[in-house]
C-alpha cells in the first residue's frame, strides 16, 4: 500500500494511511492474527460473515427497490460559532 506525502505533510499522510487500512480490513486481521485460532472457530467465524455479508445485501437490494425505507443521510455536525463583537 503506497500513500504520497505531499508539501511534507506526514499527519495528513497517515490520516490517509490509516483511513485505507481501515477500509482495506488490515486492523482487523491484525487482530485475528494476535492469537491461534481453532479450526472450528474458525468456521464459525466465517459462517457469521458469511450471514452478516448476505443480510448486508438483501436489505441494499431492499432498499434499491423501495421494499424499505433507506437510512437518513448523517449531518455533519459543524461546531458553533460566536458573534463578532
Amino acid at each position: 500500500m503506497q500513500v504520497l506525502v505531499r508539501d511534507n505533510n506526514v499527519e495528513q499522510a497517515l490520516k490517509v494511511l490509516k483511513k485505507r487500512m481501515q477500509r482495506e480490513g488490515i486492523f482487523r486481521e491484525m487482530k485475528q492474527r494476535r492469537a491461534y485460532e481453532k479450526p472450528s472457530e474458525r468456521r464459525v467465524r466465517e459462517h457469521d460473515e458469511a450471514i452478516r455479508r448476505s443480510r448486508k445485501a438483501a436489505r441494499k437490494k431492499a432498499q434499491r427497490e423501495g421494499l424499505i425505507a433507506a437510512p437518513k443521510p448523517r449531518v455533519k455536525k459543524t461546531a458553533p460559532t460566536s458573534a463578532p463583537r
